[in-house]
């Protein structure tokens, strides 16, 4: 009876804690919002930020985005050689299976040519 009530207090212990951490983690969260609700409705609409970009900035994105557009000509690139490497081995397994079919009956027909003599 004892080890149960004691258990129990445990229990209720831990999730009055857990409550009580939640709690604390939620009036962090709107309090955090309450102060910068403000600054975010001032911010413009079309997401620039109003400052410009300096010329060493925009050059380093230039050279990033032509990497990246060479980037993904090879991977396309790679995609397309992959695929035809697929269907040249594909023809390849149907042709070697219809190279193996004609030898057999030419081999049939040889052995019936044998016989016949």
């Amino acid at each position: 009876m004892r080890l149960k009530n004691l258990l129990g207090t445990r229990y209720s212990m831990i999730q009055l804690i857990a409550t009580i951490i939640f709690l604390g983690s939620m009036l962090g969260i709107i309090f955090i919002l309450y102060r910068k609700i403000p600054v975010l409705v001032e911010l413009p609409k079309n997401g620039s930020h109003g400052l410009s970009k300096g010329k060493f900035i925009i050059r380093i994105e230039n050279k990033v985005k032509d990497i990246y557009a060479l980037f993904s000509k090879q991977i396309i690139l790679h995609k397309f050689l992959s695929w035809v490497k697929v269907m040249t081995l594909k023809t390849e397994t149907k042709i070697d299976t219809l190279l193996h079919s004609i030898r057999k009956k030419a081999q049939k027909i040889d052995e019936e040519l044998k016989d016949k003599k």
